[in-house]
Formats: structure tokens, sequence, C-alpha cells
């Protein structure tokens, strides 16, 4: 997996701090994750390729993490995309996005599906051979889900040096990597795992966008790779958390230690604050492996 974050600044853009969106790279996958103002020229910052955005899933009905959406789909269609494109999101997404494409009489040219999403407990949402992605409900001031998104078991890799030993012929190859076993010359039967490797534990990323402190979600994201929590808000300030429905640094790393994640990353920053650092020194003392996000922040796990 690999994660570019494009902006993870909290309401008003700048020039310099960009609202909430991602890309997660993932079995092939380009995913794009909310979509704040400005996200299609991030993309073109970070050399992202549009054509290969097949599916969007938005947190919520706040601008900073939908405000780019439409124009984003008005510019695959200047670009002649063809391919389908799926958005995930909040009942009410299809109508805000359709009303603005049917008065600028800028319908696509492409097939545009809206999968809208009014359930409070956690679901599946996509679902392919490879890649399994459910919501993760949270609080806040308007119905809001962040995301885990699930690499699946893959089949064991074939160990040619094992099969080499085994003189085992390459007509059982498919065989093997379908995981079958194998007669040997001799009448005996060769196990599957005698001649195949383990495959590569598979990886998880856990998106929680604006939500108050919500234990509920350690459970649905247990042992997640890697964990995306906002962090609006310093302890100082936690008045303003509550009031506004907001996490502080302390409490995504809370929640990073229960859930037991491998990483924790921060962002959605109040502009009141000037040095990030300052979420990482609070978040430590709960959670030691943290990263302090920014725009054009890359991570691989």
């Amino acid at each position: 997996m690999k994660l570019t974050i494009l902006g993870c600044h909290s309401a008003t853009p700048r020039w310099d701090a960009h609202p909430t969106s991602q890309i997660l790279e993932v079995k092939g996958h380009l995913f794009l994750i909310d979509c704040g103002e400005g996200t299609q020229v991030q993309l073109r910052r970070y050399k992202i390729k549009f054509a290969r955005i097949k599916h969007i899933f938005i947190s919520h009905l706040h601008g900073d993490h939908f405000f780019g959406l439409v124009g984003l789909v008005s510019t695959f269609r200047l670009l002649g995309r063809e391919a389908d494109l799926h958005i995930y999101g909040p009942k009410g997404i299809k109508e805000a996005i359709t009303l603005q494409l049917k008065l600028g009489k800028s319908w696509t040219n492409y097939g545009l599906y809206f999968h809208e999403l009014e359930n409070t407990e956690s679901e599946v949402i996509f679902e392919d051979d490879s890649v399994l992605v459910k919501t993760v409900p949270l609080v806040h001031r308007v119905y809001t889900n962040g995301f885990l998104i699930s690499e699946k078991v893959t089949e064991r890799p074939l160990d040619i040096n094992a099969c080499r030993r085994h003189k085992i012929d390459k007509s059982y190859f498919n065989k093997i990597k379908q995981g079958g076993d194998v007669k040997a010359e001799d009448g005996s039967v060769i196990k599957n795992e005698l001649l195949t490797l383990a495959p590569d534990l598979p990886k998880s990323y856990a998106f929680c966008s604006d939500t108050v402190y919500h234990p509920a979600v350690v459970p649905i994201i247990k042992g997640a790779t890697m964990l995306y929590h906002e962090a609006t808000f310093l302890e100082s300030h936690k008045d303003l958390a509550i009031k506004t429905k907001h996490s502080t640094a302390k409490e995504a790393a809370t929640i990073a230690k229960d859930a037991a994640v491998g990483g924790l990353i921060v962002g959605h920053y109040s502009g009141r604050y000037g040095d990030h650092e300052l979420f990482k020194t609070e978040a430590q003392e709960i959670f030691k492996n943290v990263i302090v996000g920014r725009d054009g922040l890359e991570v691989s796990f």
C-alpha cells in the first residue's frame, strides 16, 4: 500500500495548506479518499494519473471534504474520460453533484455511479478479488464515515527451488498455485505447503475523518497497518474539540493505542496552530509511532 496525502488541513484552504484529500494505491487500485477544494490541482502537482481513479470515497458533506468533487468530475469529462466512475458518500451527494452538472449543462460522457450511504453500522461498500472496503461510522456534526481498506489474503506463491528439489514437472505448477498437492513418482503425496511460500500478510488502512473521540471505532479498525485520524486540536483546546465535534491529538493517539494499529498519521489541523510537530509530541505521550501529516507526504506500508 502507498498513501499520498494531497491535503490534510481543516476549514478554509490556503496556498500552503489544502483541505482533506488522499490517494491510496492498493492492489492495482487508485482510491481517492475525500476531495476537498483544489484536489485536482494537487493530483497534477503530485503526478497522479487521473484515468486510474475509478473509485472515490467521501466521508461527509462538509465543504473541506467534497467541494473539489464536482470540479474533478467535470475535468474528467473535458479530458475525454470513458471509464466508469463510482462515488461512495452520504445520502445527498448525488443531488449535490448532479444539480451542478445539470445547471452547467455538463453531463458526463462516461458512466457516473453514486453509492449513497446512510447506515449507522459498519458495512462493506466495495469488494473484489483482492480488496475490501468497509465503512467506519463516526460522530460529527453531520452523518460521517471513515473507511477501512483491507487487502485480502493472497494465494501462496510457488517456491521454484522447492519444486526443483522435489523434481516437480512444470505441468503441475498451476495446480500448485491453486493450492493443490502433487503426487510424486513413488506414489507419495507432496503437500502444497512444501512447494509454496507463505503469502505476504495482508495490509489495511483505516481513515478516520472528522469525529469526536469515538472508542466504538476500535473493534472495527483493530490491528490496521496504518491509521489516519483527525487531530484538529491539542488538549489545551479540548473545549473547542467538544464544541465542534472534533478530536485532539491525545485522543487520536488513544484510539491508535487501543486499536493496536501499526502506525498513526495525524492531520486536519486547526489553522490556529503554526507548529504541527506539537501534535506529534502530544500524541507520542500515548502512542509512539506517530507521523505528522502534511501535503505531499508519501507513506508506503
